[in-house]
């Protein structure tokens, strides 16, 4: 999958040329002192800098109003017509779609995506809010997956999708993995998750939880073990400026027992993934696509924003 054009984003707050004003000037000095190389990485990553922090900033406004659990659509009620059993899913067939926040945070961060989504036809969006104060992936993943089973229940629908930024990620793929979620998961869209762990902010290693996002950890190396007939097809989106990912190809899944795609997005931090609109657009047409015969692994093209 390859972006060429990019859609401006909604908001003036959300755009690099608009955030940049003070570094605006730092541009033609690094075009000059540096190879052309190294000068256009240099700009590539004071515009997806300035990204991050705008982004940071509009996202600590909006953190209050995603701190208490959303409320839960009303159970799909069969009509006097319809024949008792399970209710079924509305043509076209598409499944829910679960967002799940990374590590201290909620699920503000999915604002414009869940906008996104229902512009275009994705009516059934939920949020799962886990506390920061969760110490434990498998806990977390135990929790998502009765979050699951609750939707299903409520809608009749006997698979959802998922979408999990970061640490969200680890979570529902080792719920697919480790804990059967592979039967309840037809397709699961991480963004800048560290599948293979990262190295970034040693200091972070008192909170348990981010232990286990290290490499070598006891749950990492529990996502490397066999997990043959895995029913899930993962698509994984990961940044060549992700400042999270060290080294930046641990947020790739490599692994031979799943049907996995990895798509490489250029220009934006961790932080945009979940909010850039061509990044949302390359998440819809993951959850689109039709879900291929298991055990097929592949690669995809890459994401270019600009």
């Amino acid at each position: 999958m390859k972006v060429t054009r990019v859609p401006q984003p909604p908001f003036p707050l959300l755009s690099p040329t608009l955030s940049l004003p003070l570094l605006a000037p730092l541009v033609p000095l690094c075009r000059r002192l540096l190879p052309a190389r190294l000068a256009g990485l240099s700009v590539a990553l004071l515009k997806a800098t300035a990204l991050e922090f705008a982004i940071l900033a509009g996202h600590l406004l909006l953190y209050p109003s995603g701190i208490a659990q959303e409320r839960r659509a009303p159970a799909v009620q069969p009509s006097a017509g319809d024949v008792p059993g399970p209710a079924r899913l509305p043509a076209p067939d598409r499944p829910p779609v679960v967002l799940l926040h990374g590590f201290i945070d909620n699920r503000s961060v999915f604002v414009l995506l869940r906008r996104s989504l229902a512009q275009h036809g994705r009516q059934r969006v939920e949020s799962l809010n886990y506390s920061p104060l969760t110490c434990d992936i498998r806990v977390a993943a135990d929790l998502l997956g009765r979050h699951i089973e609750e939707i299903c229940e409520r809608t009749g629908s006997e698979r959802v999708d998922v979408v999990g930024h970061s640490l969200g990620g680890l979570i529902a793929r080792y719920y697919v993995q480790r804990l059967g979620g592979d039967r309840r998961v037809r397709t699961l869209v991480t963004l800048g998750t560290p599948h293979s762990g990262t190295r970034v902010a040693p200091l972070a290693d008192a909170h348990p939880i981010v232990r286990q996002m290290r490499p070598g950890s006891p749950v990492i190396e529990e996502l490397t073990r066999p997990a043959p007939g895995c029913r899930t097809r993962f698509v994984s989106f990961w940044s060549d400026l992700d400042h999270v990912m060290d080294p930046l190809e641990s947020a790739c899944i490599d692994h031979p027992d799943l049907s996995a795609q990895n798509v490489r997005v250029t220009g934006v931090g961790h932080l945009a993934l979940p909010v850039h609109p061509a990044v949302a657009a390359g998440i819809r047409q993951a959850l689109d696509a039709e879900l291929p015969e298991a055990g097929s692994a592949g690669q995809a093209g890459g994401l270019t924003v600009a």
